[in-house]
């Protein structure tokens, strides 16, 4: 079978920056789809975007789908022939549908009799035929939140399209899509190169774009220029460093089709506001980059990327100077006018402002989450007064004019005026770390008095959301709870803090009035429990053990999250299949007989077999030495342990009848499956682990 590159390149008005990516990623998958469904085989798929093209360029496609056989069955033979041999009406019909006669069809043997089959090699359409619809089905299917028509065109798409290249090898596929018909005509920078080039074959396709048009079209190999020419300007014009943010990057990328990274300044004055109030100018409205010095602090210079080679780069240089000054000079005037206001002076600005409407205001939830975090410190060894201080102050930046302009600098500028306050330094460092961590990976509050805030203020809308019957359905999480179960679980966890979800959970409850469920608390902690599964399984730690020990619900993160390591590292025991096995046994023998109605005091003079007496002796030992264990919470040397009693296990089970005739012989063996059953049940219900045999 015969193979050709093909290509497809759909020429667009310039595409939103940040979707650029996820719409190539998109289309390549559609396109990649469409061909494994339909049986094509290809090599190679390269993906190409750029401000106004989208496209997709596939190594050795065959040209055509592979033959394949095809069998269709029909009557029985019972109903496909009379007595005397020939055929029934069932039978010629079955004929006729297909187009043959009788004597062209076949006969198939089963276990469940013998039938009439109609056999035949079904040709494989060409490639050419097929790549039209593929390409089109891929386009409708892209994830455009809203698509737009222009013009008098029915057409929909995320911005109007004007030209269309399908190649197979150097044969144009000439199907209308979208509106266009397809050519091998494609277009260069607006400006740079504003003509037609033609594409001869789609191995050239990058080549003439970047030679003749002023074009890099691959994605990738753009970003990686803008960030080496970027870096490069910063090292050899400034003796310092760029701060590279790869969203920023993949932004700046989507906006340039011939990146030229230039460097201009800003005045030195600017320097007095805080830097991530600077960074936040200009990388929101104007996509630079900033540059720092060696000593990591902030240069009065920024790096712009044009879409041109300019022949007088200093008017570009010039002109992205006088635009970003009025920027930082709203800035620092921002920064100014906050500091004439202590923090503490706009508490009652927050009363106005509704967090939730059945909720209350902002206000009324820094009082709640005030009382719960002095109650969070208290637990935690650190100062209440400080957690409290901190939560009536965290969301007192929301209401200054620097934050009502950068939204995202809510919680760092609390930081820096509560410093400006002369507010305790944990205090002004909880005011940040209350937000943290902001996403996955992100880092955690390093002081007490901000993990205390942290924990305080996700608790609060977790119950008070979860009170009032609006907790996260589906994909649906307008507060983002389920982030806020993660970063509780996330600090606890690191931080090492004793706290108990329940009673935390019950502190924030006593907190509300009218929270319509009955046992909000713990259906939070259950939620927040739930969240554990995804955490471990991105840790490689199998759904098995994490509800090995969700199992007896421990609702100490930092308990949950010892004994899912020690049940882990004792599932890899070569005693663990066995004893999981035994314990799914016990388990089940247990509630046949009565379930927790089954005491665990066993009666020594009732023992008559050896191996009974030689597991009660073992269970007798592990029970005094792992008890200790379990107090301190050293479930993984606890486990090991107990692992020694496999072999005694496998020996009672061999040699003993549980069910003995004798009731309080039977009862005896049940007492002491129990106390076996009940130490291991300290840690985890491991009969839920995977078992031998």
């Amino acid at each position: 079978m015969a193979k050709q590159d093909f290509l497809v390149e759909l020429g667009v008005e310039e595409l939103p920056s940040k979707a650029l990516k996820p719409l190539s990623d998109a289309f390549t998958q559609g396109i990649t789809k469409g061909l494994e469904e339909a049986g094509i085989a290809f090599g190679k798929v390269e993906a190409f975007a750029a401000p106004r093209r989208l496209a997709v360029r596939i190594r050795n496609l065959a040209d055509a789908q592979p033959d394949k056989p095809v069998e269709k069955r029909g009557p029985a033979i019972k109903a496909a022939f009379d007595d005397s041999g020939n055929p029934t009406r069932a039978l010629t019909g079955f004929a006729t549908s297909l187009g043959v006669t009788a004597d062209q069809l076949d006969t198939l043997e089963t276990d469940k009799g013998a039938w009439v089959v109609y056999r035949m090699i079904e040709q494989g359409k060409p490639t050419v035929d097929l790549m039209a619809g593929l390409v089109e089905q891929s386009l409708a299917s892209l994830p455009i939140p809203k698509r737009m028509r222009w013009g008098a065109h029915r057409t929909e798409f995320v911005r109007p399209v004007h030209w269309l290249v399908m190649l197979f090898g150097n044969k144009i596929i000439d199907t209308p899509i979208m509106g266009l018909t397809p050519g091998n005509k494609t277009r260069g920078h607006r400006f740079h190169c504003p003509k037609p080039l033609i594409i001869p074959t789609p191995a050239d396709y990058e080549v003439v774009l970047e030679q003749e048009g002023y074009v890099i079209a691959d994605f990738a190999k753009r970003r990686e220029q803008i960030r080496s020419g970027v870096n490069a300007l910063a090292e050899t014009k400034a003796n310092g460093r760029a701060v590279i943010d790869e969203d920023l990057l993949d932004e700046v990328t989507g906006l340039n089709e011939w990146p030229v990274p230039l460097m201009g300044r800003f005045e030195e004055r600017f320097l007095n506001v805080p830097a991530e109030a600077l960074i936040s100018s200009m990388k929101e409205h104007q996509k630079y980059f900033h540059v720092v010095g060696d000593d990591g602090q902030m240069l009065p210079l920024f790096i712009t990327v044009a879409n041109i080679k300019s022949k007088d780069p200093a008017q570009v240089i010039s002109g992205n100077e006088k635009v970003i000054r009025p920027r930082l000079s709203d800035a620092a005037f921002f920064y100014e006018t906050d500091r004439k206001i202590r923090l503490e002076d706009r508490i009652e600005r927050l009363k106005p402002i509704v967090f939730q409407e059945k909720l209350g205001s902002v206000y009324d939830k820094a009082v709640r989450v005030a009382a719960l975090a002095s109650k969070i410190a208290t637990a935690i060894g650190s100062d209440p007064a400080l957690a409290e201080r901190a939560a009536m102050l965290g969301k007192t930046d929301l209401v200054t004019e620097m934050v009502l302009e950068f939204t995202d600098l809510q919680g760092i500028m609390g930081q820096y005026y509560a410093v400006d306050d002369g507010e305790p330094a944990d205090v002004a460092k909880a005011l940040n770390e209350q937000y943290m961590p902001r996403f996955a990976k992100d880092n955690l509050p390093t002081t007490q008095t901000g993990c205390a805030l942290a924990i305080a203020d996700r608790l609060d809308s977790l119950v008070g959301l979860f009170g009032i019957g609006q907790p996260p359905s589906g994909t649906r999480d307008p507060f983002a709870l389920r982030r806020a179960s993660l970063g509780v679980l996330r600090i606890i966890i690191e931080r090492e803090l004793p706290l108990d979800l329940q009673t935390c959970c019950e502190w924030a409850e006593e907190n509300f009035s009218g929270l319509a469920p009955e046992g909000t608390a713990s259906s939070v902690v259950d939620y927040i429990l739930e969240r554990f599964r995804a955490h471990y399984d991105e840790q490689g730690i199998g759904a098995e053990v994490y509800l090995a020990v969700h199992a007896r619900r421990p609702t100490r993160p930092l308990d949950f999250d010892r004994r899912i390591k020690a049940v882990e590292a004792f599932r890899q025991l070569p005693e663990a299949l066995a004893l999981a096995g035994a314990n799914k046994r016990v388990s089940n023998i247990l509630s046949k007989q009565g379930g927790e109605s089954v005491g665990e005091t066993v009666n020594d003079s009732l023992l008559q077999d050896a191996a009974e007496k030689i597991l009660a002796a073992r269970v007798d030992q592990q029970t005094e030495k792992v008890l200790p264990l379990f107090e301190l919470g050293h479930y993984a040397s606890a486990l090991q342990s107990l692992a020694s009693l496999q072999e005694p296990v496998d020996c009672f089970f061999n040699e003993v009848m549980v069910m003995a005739e004798d009731k309080a012989v039977r009862d005896n063996r049940l007492a002491l499956l129990n106390r076996l059953h009940n130490l291991f049940l300290r840690v985890a219900d491991i009969s839920l682990l995977p078992a031998a045999g």
